[in-house]
């Protein structure tokens, strides 16, 4: 593929959706004017599913290959059996082969969403790294120093909580930062809590192959409840999610994160989301971000959908059936059953709140019996619908 050497081309690259360019954004720029680069982004298997935050830095990846440099996208089958401590207070629990083969086994197909794999190269970095020996290990840690390790603010402050940091957590930036050596790059992409992790790398790399490596750090996106957005949270909006439930998800964000999801999580330019309501502006930014996933008509299906619910005060087109030959529950029961509450204690909750309805009306009783009828539609807060079908 063609270089692009065009100056405002680049400039939009390394400016839209970056927190920073270490050491120089303006020494990057230059040598992607000079050459093609090579440039990867690191993400380690934890779970089958990505989110909208895992694509910022994977649309980054993109936008380089479009530009005509080679980007690899490293999943991270070595790294993750040690468990990247980055911003927890807590140590991971270890993965088992199993549970890696698991978890990547769908991320082609969710990655391809926002990658085109015939600009974008995949690598596994456990092919160089379960390769290590002790000799190789020891070299790579003496160039860097075990106090820069532990003196990380995150260790710190776990030490300060009572809390315990372990060897293997220590050499976590040493084995991504060695992804840097093994794949000889000239940049590394990653979100900001990467930025200790990728400095390593960078270090590595100058002291391994005497060439520097630029890393550049994209933004943390926040969730739908305006919190760090994160799996264990139940806060994200998945890439698998179906056209409804995404948009449902995104007209649910507070106001005040609609610019960052339009310049973080899509490419319409900035200029045509400085004005309007936010309701308008909401319904647009979530029919996008629908289209990016399912396509145009699913889009325009999913707003039809959505504003038949929440503005019209109807019912889906289409609800998900609960099986059942009890012919009456508890309240608290038959949501926790039916599975539109995690837990009879989340459900009691809903239920007081006001959340729950039975074929439109409010229940806040949640010891109330109720007598199963086919056809009955459970409604729990403004998106989960069931209707029941008596076996």
């Amino acid at each position: 593929m063609k270089l692009v050497t065009d100056s405002k081309k680049i400039s939009e690259v390394l400016t839209r959706g970056v927190v920073e360019v270490l050491p120089s954004k303006e020494a990057l720029a230059r040598l992607m004017k000079r050459q093609r680069i090579r440039l990867y982004l690191g993400i380690d298997p934890t779970a089958p599913r990505l989110h909208l935050g895992h694509t910022i830095p994977i649309r980054k990846l993109q936008e380089f290959a479009e530009l005509g440099h080679e980007a690899i996208l490293v999943i991270g089958t070595g790294t993750v059996l040690a468990g990247d401590p980055s911003a927890r207070e807590k140590t991971r629990i270890l993965i088992t082969e199993k549970e890696i083969k698991k978890n990547i086994k769908d991320w082609k197909k969710q990655a391809g969403k926002v990658l085109d794999f015939s600009k974008v190269k995949i690598r596994y970095n456990g092919d160089w790294l379960l390769k290590l020996k002790l000799r190789d290990i020891v070299q790579i840690a003496r160039h860097i120093s075990a106090i820069k390790l532990f003196q990380r603010d995150m260790f710190q402050e776990r030490l300060k909580k009572g809390g315990t940091v372990w060897t293997h957590e220590t050499l976590y930036p040493l084995l991504q930062g060695y992804d840097s050596v093994a794949l000889n790059t000239d940049l590394e992409i990653g979100g900001t809590d990467q930025v200790f992790n990728m400095l390593i790398g960078r270090e590595l790399q100058e002291k391994m192959r005497s060439r520097e490596k630029f890393v550049l750090t994209t933004p943390l996106v926040l969730g739908i409840d305006g919190k760090p957005m994160s799996k264990s949270s139940g806060n994200c909006v998945w890439i698998e999610d179906s056209a409804s439930q995404m948009f449902g998800k995104i007209m649910s964000i507070p106001d005040e994160l609609i610019r960052d999801y339009f310049a973080l999580l899509t490419r319409i330019p900035t200029e045509e989301v400085k004005k309007g309501n936010p309701r308008d502006l909401k319904a647009k930014l979530a029919k996008e971000i629908v289209r990016i996933y399912h396509g145009e008509k699913a889009a325009k299906k999913a707003e039809e959908e959505f504003n038949k619910v929440f503005r019209e005060k109807g019912l889906p087109s289409k609800i998900a059936a609960f099986e059942t030959s009890k012919k009456v529950y508890l309240l608290v029961d038959l949501l926790f059953e039916a599975k539109l509450a995690p837990s009879k204690s989340e459900a009691r909750r809903v239920i007081l709140q006001g959340g729950a309805k039975i074929d439109g009306k409010v229940k806040k009783d949640w010891k109330e019996k109720i007598k199963t009828e086919e056809g009955m539609i459970i409604q729990v807060g403004k998106r989960k619908f069931l209707k029941i079908k008596i076996k």
